[in-house]
């Protein structure tokens, strides 16, 4: 079968192996035909030998974590034939951890889990795999063109989970809130918000092409001003940039008793003259609180299953700006500016 492999560690080394071995039943009882394979950053950074490991004893790795299939058998009756679903990409470490021992690998203390298609464990770029019943996650059918758009929705459903648990800190609650970048963890965080009726404000550098509408279409306002030329105070920032002028001034934005939850990832290497202490001053004395959040349990891929069940359709699929095929696979890791979320096609 085919399989879209790299070497970690080697810049460049993506391929496309026409004659990769079958799934190995040790990777779960469930066998599934890919439909469909969502391409993000980490990606990227695997492509370009800055991360990524390969399985035990093997020298490739097969990429792709944000996964779509259709169940070809299941013998445990978990799932049925022609069933949808999605593999959740983190699996506990061998040790377990205390938050491993309770399924929240996305909460691992030493590092020791393994991730499907970046660390340890065959991804999903390829024409069949299998999963463990505990992780994989039904679809309902009407999500077949989008459900590839699980695994940054369940990314995003972690931020709400936990902003919401902090907020239950205090009486008042979260109404307003501000999503700093409109890429795919944007958009799925700002409708999620709108989700639960809040006032959302999106901002982006775009001034063109579809990023302002799908905002509009959610009934949120797009702002292309810096985060200190805003003309509120939101309680809730959901911060998806990574760039640290965006983060640094998010974090002095936020209102009184708010809460900023950090998505991006920062490359590191750069420094900015800061005045720290104020931040800090204004941070105790307003009772703020700023975490970060990555990846997701299983809980949080079921909420995202049911909100992607529950959105506008059209809009799920806006945002997936280029479908490719199998035989032009190399295209979909080549980045457009005007992407929003490139998806591998096995289908065509």
């Amino acid at each position: 079968m085919r399989a879209v492999t790299v070497s970690p560690g080697v810049p460049d080394s993506l391929r496309l192996d026409g004659a990769w071995p079958e799934p190995a039943a040790e990777e779960g009882a469930i066998l599934v035909e890919a439909l469909a394979v969502g391409v993000c950053g980490t990606d990227q950074e695997i492509i370009a030998g800055h991360h990524g490991e390969a399985p035990p004893g093997q020298e490739r790795l097969v990429i792709g974590h944000e996964s779509l299939g259709r169940v070809l058998e299941d013998p445990t009756g978990t799932r049925q034939p022609g069933d949808l679903v999605a593999g959740i990409v983190r699996h506990p470490d061998p040790v377990p951890c205390p938050n491993c021992a309770v399924d929240e690998w996305d909460m691992c203390r030493n590092g020791r889990y393994t991730e499907r298609g970046i660390k340890g464990l065959p991804g999903f770029a390829r024409d069949r795999w299998r999963v463990q019943p505990k992780f994989a996650v039904g679809l309902d059918h009407v999500l077949a063109p989008v459900g590839v758009l699980l695994e940054p929705t369940s990314v995003v459903a972690k931020a709400w989970d936990h902003i919401e648990r902090i907020s239950a800190r205090a009486e008042s609650k979260p109404r307003t809130v501000l999503v700093t970048g409109a890429g795919p963890i944007g958009l799925l965080a700002a409708l999620l918000a709108t989700q639960r009726g809040l006032s959302v404000h999106v901002l982006d550098r775009n001034t063109t092409g579809p990023k302002p509408d799908l905002v509009r279409a959610l009934g949120a306002d797009y702002h292309t001003v810096t985060v200190n030329e805003l003309t509120f105070q939101p309680d809730v920032v959901v911060e998806c940039t990574g760039a640290p002028v965006v983060v640094l001034d998010a974090m002095c934005k936020v209102g009184p008793t708010g809460i900023v939850c950090l998505t991006g990832v920062s490359s590191g290497g750069r420094t900015i003259d800061f005045d720290a202490g104020a931040l800090n001053r204004a941070m105790v004395l307003e009772n703020n609180v700023v975490f970060g959040s990555v990846n997701a349990n299983r809980r949080h891929w079921d909420q995202a299953a049911h909100a992607l069940a529950q959105a506008d359709q059209s809009w799920l699929n806006s945002l997936i700006t280029r479908r490719v095929s199998m035989s032009d696979f190399a295209q979909a890791y080549q980045y457009s500016g005007e992407d929003i979320k490139v998806v591998l096609d096995f289908t065509t």
